[in-house]
């Protein structure tokens, strides 16, 4: 398999940024959820928050590795098939993907910098991030509220390019989802297996 993309299928490194990327912002909507909903031990919250902040602090830098190796290396060409609208909603869900991944950890780090609680964010027992404003409740509240609907906005986004690539590979039987998998074909638009 190629490391870069091609006119007709995604590289090693696109395809390994879009999965790891997958599988992480699945586990922080986990994390998300259980911090917020179904853990009441302070103890096992506080390990979670810590875990959910550290999660994020990866996607955000994966996110935007993927974007720098986008720009750098531009995905394959969309197929001919595809109307002007359903073009300009698959550039606009790809480029609010992207937005999100990397506004969200950000509006999440302001919302744990702002708190009054004070509790410094450690990534991965590793290293703590600096504290730039320091307890504001009104910066506070609109950070995690930002953080929260981009949650939603995230999970709709995602719903969507999902079913796009399912109406790809099951009804127009294309190759869209199958070039971003690692074990897809070569095959080009319109050729049957």
């Amino acid at each position: 398999m190629q490391i870069s993309n091609s006119q007709t299928r995604w590289g090693l490194v696109s395809i390994g940024f879009h999965w790891i990327v997958a599988l992480l912002v699945i586990a922080m909507w986990g994390l998300g959820y259980s911090m917020s909903h179904l853990v009441s031990d302070l103890q096992t919250k506080f390990t979670l928050f810590q875990l959910h902040k550290s999660i994020g602090f990866t996607v955000f830098w994966l996110a935007l590795l993927r974007l720098v190796w986008r720009v750098m290396t531009p995905g394959p060409m969309l197929p001919d098939t595809l109307t002007p609208v359903e073009r300009g909603l698959a550039h606009l869900t790809h480029w609010g993907l992207y937005g999100l991944l990397l506004l969200m950890p950000l509006a999440g780090w302001v919302s744990t910098d702002t708190s009054e609680l004070g509790i410094p964010t450690r990534i991965f027992k590793l290293f703590t991030l600096p504290t730039i404003f320091g307890p504001n409740d009104a910066l506070h509240e609109l950070s995690e509220e930002m953080h929260e609907v981009m949650a939603w906005a995230l999970v709709a986004l995602l719903v969507l390019h999902i079913g796009a690539a399912l109406k790809h590979h099951f009804i127009l039987k294309d190759d869209i989802l199958r070039r971003m998998l690692p074990f897809g074909t070569k095959q080009s638009y319109g050729e049957q297996k």
